[in-house]
């Protein structure tokens, strides 16, 4: 009783919470305006997809950029501009060298599994016979064997009836992504222009917004840039390693099990590296290829056996040991929440949405998390959720309003500051 009285006084005794006025009208501007772009954006969600992938771009140049613009030509620093050009001469050398590496095998191996491909099918299909004749093999009771037939009966007519008009949204979306092809060649002009002028635009940005408003944006875009810079590092390294370990452990089973893994390794590698972007979901999906290979080989069901053994370990590895060393706690998601995130993230946008899903979730409970403690009065009052670990961002009040956390992992300038620094 004392302690429940004790308690009762120290919540009496709690600040408020503080309240929040209602907004000037330069601030019931802005939020119209964030209104305004964010109906924009929705409304052309489906164009989109590049300059995302032109922001990702962008993420991943900026530091490059800024190491070459910091380096004197002369009496001068280098022209950011140059130094773009630079950074886009040594990416493409880079890139033209990776490809003449690994783009001839990939394509021959990918060949090959086209024109297998039908044998693979048959193999599903022999396969499936045999576990016909299993099943009429077994001793059931004729309640259960009937119930099972018309269980099948009705599948059967359910494939059988499928409205193929309902497939034209697929179609288009295959039409779609290929002509959206010609879209991604305008990306890296219009990324050349925001890395070129980053900084300029940074400060431009910082003018735009209310004076008040400024240490929280930059504190919340040091939240973003965290977790999000964390998890583009995280997944390029983790496809990589994924990728190389698939391609390991196929090689073992080309050599213990049978020579069509091996014929085979580079591709279904690279498959396993790049879902490596969908947790949970990816490694599955791309375990099925490497089952299909199974069933043609000469024991099918140890064949079967080991591709389930070889992605089991894989992933078990990469889930308990890579994942928490790489990503460490900026991406940490429980798995269910993980499934519900890739389902509403593909059901809004597509694969890119699925893609995406992860660091929005992982960025939204850490923006939350931080907004929630500076809702109170102080720092962390009593009941406010614990930061995330590795989130040490100190009071807004502490926060230099002049070099907040910017698009590229740089600060943005002071007024008087150069656009080339």
């Amino acid at each position: 009783m004392p302690e429940l009285l004790v308690r009762a006084a120290e919540v009496a005794a709690r600040p408020a919470p503080r309240r929040i006025a209602m907004p000037t009208p330069r601030i019931a501007l802005v939020i119209a305006t964030a209104l305004l772009i964010g109906v924009v954006l929705y409304l052309a969600r489906s164009a989109l997809t590049p300059f995302v992938v032109g922001l990702l771009l962008i993420y991943l140049l900026d530091p490059a950029v800024g190491w070459f613009s910091r380096l004197h030509v002369g009496t001068r620093r280098m022209p950011r501009g140059l130094a773009v050009l630079i950074v886009y001469a040594i990416t493409i050398v880079a890139i033209v060298f990776g490809l003449r590496l690994l783009l001839g095998p990939l394509i021959s191996q990918l060949l090959d599994y086209v024109r297998d491909f039908p044998r693979l099918i048959g193999s599903v299909e022999t396969t499936l016979a045999q576990v016909r004749m299993w099943y009429d093999s077994l001793d059931l009771p004729p309640e259960v064997r009937s119930a099972i037939d018309q269980w099948l009966a009705s599948a059967g007519e359910g494939a059988s009836g499928i409205d193929f008009g309902a497939l034209l949204p697929i179609a288009r979306t295959v039409l779609g992504t290929a002509s959206g092809f010609f879209a991604f060649l305008i990306i890296p002009i219009w990324a050349f222009y925001i890395l070129r002028d980053r900084v300029s635009l940074t400060t431009a940005f910082a003018d735009s917004l209310p004076q008040e408003w400024r240490d929280e944006v930059w504190a919340v875009m040091s939240i973003v840039e965290r977790v999000v810079g964390r998890w583009v590092r995280a997944q390029i390294l983790l496809g990589l390693i994924v990728g190389l370990a698939t391609f390991g452990g196929l090689l073992l089973l080309g050599a213990f099990v049978d020579p069509r893994f091996t014929q085979f390794a580079v591709l279904l590698a690279v498959i396993a590296g790049i879902l490596e972007l969908l947790p949970i979901i990816g490694p599955i999906i791309s375990m099925i290829p490497t089952l299909l290979i199974a069933l043609t080989t000469g024991d099918p069901v140890l064949a079967a056996i080991a591709v389930v053994v070889l992605y089991l370990v894989v992933q078990q590895v990469e889930g308990a040991v890579l994942v928490p060393k790489i990503q460490g706690s900026a991406v940490q998601l429980h798995p269910s929440l993980i499934i519900f995130a890739l389902i509403v993230g593909g059901s809004i946008a597509g694969l890119l949405g699925a893609i995406l899903a992860i660091p929005i979730t992982a960025t939204g409970r850490d923006v939350y998390g931080y907004l929630f403690r500076r809702l109170s009065d102080t720092p962390h009052a009593p009941g406010a959720p614990d930061p995330p670990e590795g989130t040490d961002l100190p009071p807004a009040a502490e926060v230099d309003a002049g070099e907040p956390a910017a698009l590229g992992h740089h600060s943005a300038p002071k007024k008087g500051e150069s656009a080339d620094c």
